[in-house]
């Protein structure tokens, strides 16, 4: 059982008051011999970390096996067969069949490796069929890489809409989404992207939808960054026509990798607009003529990063030997737990310390919770200062709009009109200009459990909020606090 670091009995009490309502963390036991081993430089520097959802932790055994494997081999680039070159490639080869054999897509789906999540939807951007006879339909609810395929759309003369989603728990209104789907039609080809889990909200959209779009003759992208470091995706159950994830995400290490997962009836949908290094077969000069690789080589540009690949098999194994299912409860327990007591805080006035934003219960939804802190009147403590003094305890949690602005301006009720104006009078961008101009607070604060999270971890956080319990917010100006970068 977990090592409980409390001062007193009354703490301890808590602990057993955890168990009490979610006695299925006891068996996410594995979890708490690994925090002592592998994740020891949490508890050892006094680490809270909160932000999971920004990037996962590494465990001390991934870089052990990938620094050894890289000091005792000899590797070269992959595009020859020389002997260091046949090396490397047949341990990329390995780790891209060990990714779809985790995802249950080995059969029907092709791997293609990119430098992240935004690099795998950079992707769909150029090479799907974008034209005047083209549509993409977004939700309000996406990370700003996949609001940025609007952009490659808009320029090739595609339509596109957002689909809404309920200020009260930011999930998507069903009724509109479904209206979409079904009144869209008389388009050669029509894209639906969504995430399976707000980066922000923490909400898990219905993976029903992918199943209902096609139906209907959409493709669908799945944003899975967010989802799949602490639920399972079955590729086999269900089958989006494009995946995109980072690796970093899941497991920490290395960086600077990620994947496109592409079905492969759809692989023929995407139109290379350009060629470059290891991507083609064949090149002319004398005439402009080239032929792309007819694998999932042609997508992926220049050297692939094959050092770092074979670290990919290394993380995913990790992750293999712990369980997502025990990750997934362990998230499950401890975000209910930190739900349930920051809706307890309150001031002496009666008046709540926390505005919770987005769904207040356990049902479809992970590990990541947005929420603001207000003083005894209900003004907001701006989060730049929460994060200062966060900082100062070595809390690491998240501020500001998290990359989704759809998100943003729902919670924080930004018209059309509001946005409009302040991008009419754009002189510089930034949270304290825009807050300025509209006289509204953007962003919020978000924390996020994962895979090495533990009991003392949240109770330490809530025991930080407690020190916000009759303050008042009415001197603290947004924008003191905010860093350089």
């Amino acid at each position: 059982m977990e090592n409980i670091s409390f001062e007193n009995k009354k703490q301890n009490k808590l602990f057993k008051k955890f168990i009490e309502k979610f006695p299925q963390y006891l068996d996410t036991q594995i979890i708490d011999e690994l925090r002592a081993t592998e994740y020891e430089r949490l508890d050892r520097l006094g680490h809270i970390y909160l932000d999971y959802t920004g990037g996962n932790l590494y465990a001390q055994s991934q870089l052990d096996r990938h620094h050894d494997l890289l000091k005792n081999n000899v590797f070269g680039n992959p595009h020859s067969s020389n002997p260091t070159s046949l090396l490397a490639t047949e341990l990329v080869k390995e780790a891209r069949e060990f990714v779809l054999d985790c995802f249950h897509a080995k059969e029907d789906y092709y791997c293609i490796f990119t430098a992240n999540a935004s690099g795998a939807l950079k992707i769909i951007g150029e090479c799907y069929p974008f034209n005047k006879n083209t549509h993409l339909t977004l939700t309000f609810d996406n990370h700003n890489s996949v609001n940025g395929i609007r952009e490659f759309a808009q320029k090739k003369g595609s339509s596109f809409c957002y689909s809404t989603l309920f200020i009260e728990n930011l999930r998507l209104n069903e009724k509109k989404l479904k209206k979409k789907l079904n009144t869209i039609k008389n388009k050669e080809h029509k894209l639906f992207a969504f995430p399976a889990q707000s980066n922000v909200s923490g909400v898990k959209h219905p993976l029903s939808w992918v199943r209902y779009a096609q139906k209907r003759g959409w493709d669908v992208l799945l944003d899975a960054a967010a989802f799949v470091p602490s639920s399972p995706l079955n590729l086999k159950e269900v089958q989006p026509n494009f995946v995109a994830m980072s690796f970093y995400k899941i497991f920490g290490y290395p960086t600077g990798l990620g994947a496109l997962l592409v079905r492969k009836d759809s692989f023929h949908k995407l139109q290379k607009p350009w060629f470059a290094g290891g991507t083609v077969s064949f090149v002319s000069v004398h005439e402009t003529l080239h032929s792309l690789e007819k694998n999932c080589a042609r997508f992926e540009d220049g050297t692939i990063n094959y050092l770092d690949i074979p670290a990919i098999k290394i993380g995913l194994e990790h992750i293999h030997k712990i369980g997502m299912n025990t990750i997934n409860t362990r998230v499950h327990c401890l975000t209910g737990w930190l739900l349930q007591q920051l809706k307890k805080l309150k001031h002496n006035n009666g008046t709540s310390m926390i505005t919770l934003l987005g769904p207040q219960s356990l049902k479809n939804r992970g590990g990541t919770i947005i929420f603001n802190i207000c003083d005894e009147e209900g003004k907001t403590f701006p989060w730049d200062y929460v994060e200062h003094l966060a900082n100062e305890e070595k809390i690491s949690l998240r501020t500001g709009c998290f990359c989704n602005p759809g998100i943003d301006e729902i919670s924080n009720c930004i018209s059309t009109n509001e946005t409009a104006k302040y991008y009419d009078n754009l002189k510089e961008g930034g949270y304290a200009e825009v807050i300025k101009t509209m006289g509204k607070l953007r962003g919020a604060i978000r924390i996020s459990v994962g895979l090495a999270s533990n009991f003392n971890d949240v109770n330490s956080f809530i025991n930080f909020v407690k020190t916000f319990k009759n303050k008042s917010a009415s001197d603290i100006e947004f924008g003191n606090y905010l860093s350089d970068h």
